[in-house]
């Protein structure tokens, strides 16, 4: 069964509103519930991203967008197509929100 990368992308719509304590709790256990249903799908569920340094050749030139701005977190995640991938991250709650997607790339091994 292939793999997938997972990446939650922010996304140019504005900001949007953090959810309240009560909200949060909410979709912790929404978060286990959804993890205990795909636990045999869920290879790597990756986290949130630090620092980190562009390596390049000397002929590049930026300024460059940081990473962590444009990506906040990922997973990988096993199943047999694409879709089925997309469905398992798009059901994880809080990852697909306003402001914020996920991008679901397949790993190609040889």
């Amino acid at each position: 069964m292939p793999n997938f990368l997972c990446m939650q992308r922010s996304l140019p719509i504005g900001d949007a509103e953090a959810p309240s304590p009560t909200e949060m709790q909410d979709m912790y256990a929404r978060f286990t519930a959804w993890q205990e249903k795909f636990q045999g799908q869920i290879i790597d569920m990756g986290g949130p991203l630090g620092a980190g340094k562009l390596v390049s050749d000397a002929s590049a030139d930026g300024p460059f967008v940081e990473v962590k701005e444009l990506v906040g977190g990922y997973m990988i995640v096993s199943a047999d197509t694409l879709d089925e991938a997309a469905g398992v991250a798009a059901e994880c709650p809080g990852l697909v929100r306003p402001g914020s997607g996920v991008e679901v790339i397949e790993i190609r091994t040889p």
